[in-house]
């Protein structure tokens, strides 16, 4: 597996769990009832800047640089729902507002086509969980640390977050590998843990505190 993909539980396809976020616009909170209870949700658009990438919000045209990962069987293994096979849907899938201001998209500052997508939902007030992937032929430049370190700053610092996880695929040692150097800890292995397109999969769970991040 060459291209760096983590899970997000997004997604309005059969077989997987969908994420619940904000339809948000510059930054603002909202409360939502989740089984019966009430929370608050702080989330930010904001522009994320690294030293090689600018990382923005999603915007048109950005469906047509990532449909050839999101169409690829291989690429799309280790992800919660299946490779897409039609642009429409697709489209439907990349901007659907549940999550789509949660979402940055990293580019080169001198300019260039994108490189690298990652977001976040959260479900509970003060918790996030991550997602990312790489495009193909970007693959050992440290795109991937540079853009998510920058996201992670953001959330634990002025969006206010606790704590950030993420769920991977065991098979999907690029992901794993990622968050272990970022200095998430791997918390747990449960089996048979969600069904996907090619089966029942086992999930690793890692997360990372606040007060655990160097930055």
């Amino acid at each position: 597996m060459i291209l760096l993909i983590e899970r997000p539980q997004l997604g309005p396809q059969r077989n997987v769990r969908k994420w619940v976020t904000a339809n948000i616009s510059e930054e603002f909170s909202r409360k939502l009832n989740l089984s019966g209870m009430m929370m608050v949700m702080t989330v930010s658009t904001t522009t994320l800047t690294t030293t090689r990438f600018t990382c923005r919000p999603l915007r048109e045209g950005d469906e047509d640089a990532f449909f050839p990962a999101f169409s690829n069987e291989q690429k799309m293994l280790y992800w919660s729902c299946g490779p897409f096979t039609d642009r429409a849907a697709f489209r439907e899938y990349f901007f659907d507002e549940k999550w789509r201001n949660q979402v940055r998209i990293a580019e080169p500052r001198e300019g260039g086509a994108p490189v690298f997508y990652m977001s976040y939902s959260t479900l509970r007030e003060q918790v996030a969980e991550i997602g990312y992937m790489l495009i193909p032929g970007n693959e050992g430049q440290g795109i991937a640390r540079e853009c998510v370190s920058a996201m992670i700053t953001q959330l634990f610092g002025e969006d206010g977050f606790h704590r950030i996880h993420a769920d991977v695929d065991p098979r999907n040692t690029p992901s794993a590998r990622l968050l272990l150097n970022l200095g998430f800890t791997r918390e747990a292995h449960l089996r048979d843990a969600m069904m996907t397109h090619i089966g029942w999969c086992d999930s690793w769970l890692f997360g990372l505190l606040c007060d655990e991040w160097a930055g």
